[in-house]
């Protein structure tokens, strides 16, 4: 089987690479890169291709590579000070407020 191959990989697995390629193709990554980042997410959570129906059918993959993204993201606002956190939470209630107020409008 040739490298990136994706017949081994689920109909369950190719939407959720699509679905994170999305993403960080929204956030400015180039489309091949994004590829490459959502097929390495898929092969870290549910540890690579699998046959669809084979064992190990509906177990749960724990979703590892979620994780860590929230982990990463408690840690650096865990670790800036109170006030800041303080005026961040200012300035976007601010911020709905005005938003909300323009919707209104």
């Amino acid at each position: 089987m040739p490298r990136g191959d994706k017949s081994k990989y689920t109909d369950k697995q190719e939407r959720k690479a699509d679905h994170i390629a999305e993403g960080y193709e929204k956030q400015g990554v180039s489309e091949k890169e994004a590829e490459r980042r959502a097929w390495a997410t898929v092969n870290k959570d549910d540890g690579g291709g699998k046959q669809p129906g084979g064992s190990g059918r509906g177990k749960d993959t724990g979703h590892p590579a979620a994780h860590k993204g929230g982990e990463k993201g408690g840690k650096a606002a865990a670790s800036r000070p109170a006030a800041a956190r303080s005026a961040s939470a200012k300035k976007a209630a601010a911020t709905r407020k005005r938003n909300a107020e323009k919707a209104g409008a």
